[in-house]
Order: structure tokens, then C-alpha cells, then sequence
């Protein structure tokens, strides 16, 4: 059977074509809106905050285009994460929100909860930094197991939008799902890093499919 690869190209930050190729989907994969964590800029994988109250005011809910504006959203895509569905609950009020385990943020391990500053001086920090934060987090999880668990699920994810026409694929996650994902499939390379975009806002792209 011929597998598809997908090959992800960027949408300019300005907007968004108002209708799919055939072929393709749009995709908006949303980070979650702000938390005290963020602000203390602490580390939150597995720490499930809520979004600070401010947030009901600045976010907003989404509409690519204005004539999108009298059309109901079927369903987002969400982690787990209280953030992540309380974000979507803003952006997407009458959309059905589907909970997919596999794009919760990294589990940051004794890292949780704690600030970068705070542990200058912790030798199992430092050592994780200077592997790149590439290596195993004690009592987490490492950037490979990451990056293997949120892209193999969206990878599933998006063939099914696609089999089903190219409608939107609407994702609220985290950061680091952003990265993960875009690092992985996008057709312009840029440092995992690169891609995070602020709380509340979301990386565009259009997905496409080649055989393999």
C-alpha cells in the first residue's frame, strides 16, 4: 500500500487563503493563552495551571477570513491540559473539543514548577542544558520521546483531514507541540526553538501529501 508523506508549507503571517486547494488543509495549530507559570516563567509540562483570568478578555474567538465569521467550527483538537482547553473554549466557542493525550507538552520531570534561574546552580539542570536540553529529564521525558509521541499522532491526524476533503484542522496545544510539529513536517527549515509561537497565538501552515 503507498504510505503519504506530508510536507507542510507556511501560510504568510498576514492571512490565509480563503478557501483549500484540493489536496490540502489549512492548518492552525494554536498555543495555549497565558498561565501564572508563563509569567513566572516557569517550567510547566505536566503541571496543569488554568489560564490567568485576564485572558477571557484578550483572547478572542478565531476566524480566518470574514466570511468564516457565520460558520460554525465542528471540532478542535485539544491536549489534555486545562490551559490548552480553556484556550479552545475561547477560540472556538461552539466547537466540539476532541482531547488528544499525545500533544500534552513535555513532562519536564523534577524540572516542574521551577524557574531557570532557580536552578543556575543544579547540576542535573546544567547537565540537561548543556546536552542542549536534548537529553533525558530526571522523572521525564526526553526531547526524542517528545517529539516521537506528538508527531507520530499528528501525522495520523492530519492523513484523516485530508482523506476527508481538507477542512481546517483547528489544534490548541502548547509550545512545544508547535515545535515538534513544525520542525518535523514544515517545508522550511528553522531550529526547533524557532517555532514557538506566544501564548494565545497560533503557527499557520497548509498541509499537503506526497506518496512514498
Amino acid at each position: 500500500m503507498e504510505r503519504r508523506q506530508l510536507s507542510l508549507s507556511l501560510i504568510a503571517e498576514e492571512g490565509a487563503p480563503g478557501e483549500n486547494l484540493p489536496g490540502t488543509a489549512r492548518l492552525y495549530l494554536f498555543r495555549h493563552g497565558f498561565t501564572q507559570y508563563n509569567i513566572e516563567k516557569r517550567y510547566q509540562g505536566s503541571s496543569d495551571l488554568p489560564i490567568v483570568k485576564e485572558e477571557a478578555k484578550r483572547i478572542r474567538p478565531f476566524f480566518p477570513d470574514a466570511e468564516e465569521r457565520e460558520r460554525t467550527r465542528d471540532a478542535v483538537y485539544v491536549s489534555p491540559a486545562l490551559r490548552a482547553r480553556q484556550t479552545a473554549a475561547l477560540l472556538f466557542p461552539d466547537a466540539e473539543q476532541i482531547v488528544i493525550p499525545e500533544f500534552r507538552e513535555m513532562d519536564f520531570g523534577i524540572f516542574e514548577g521551577r524557574s531557570a534561574d532557580e536552578m543556575a546552580s543544579d547540576p542535573q539542570y546544567r547537565r540537561w542544558v548543556d546536552s542542549m536540553c536534548e537529553g533525558p529529564v530526571p522523572g521525564g521525558e526526553s526531547l526524542e520521546q517528545f517529539r516521537k509521541r506528538v508527531t507520530e499522532r499528528f501525522e495520523s491526524l492530519a492523513a484523516q483531514v485530508l482523506s476527508e476533503g481538507g477542512r481546517d484542522l483547528l489544534i490548541v496545544a502548547h509550545g512545544g507541540t508547535q515545535m515538534a510539529v513544525m520542525e518535523r513536517f514544515c517545508t522550511r527549515k528553522r531550529p526547533y526553538w524557532s517555532w514557538q509561537s506566544p501564548p494565545g497565538e497560533a503557527v499557520r501552515a497548509v498541509i499537503t501529501a506526497k506518496a512514498r
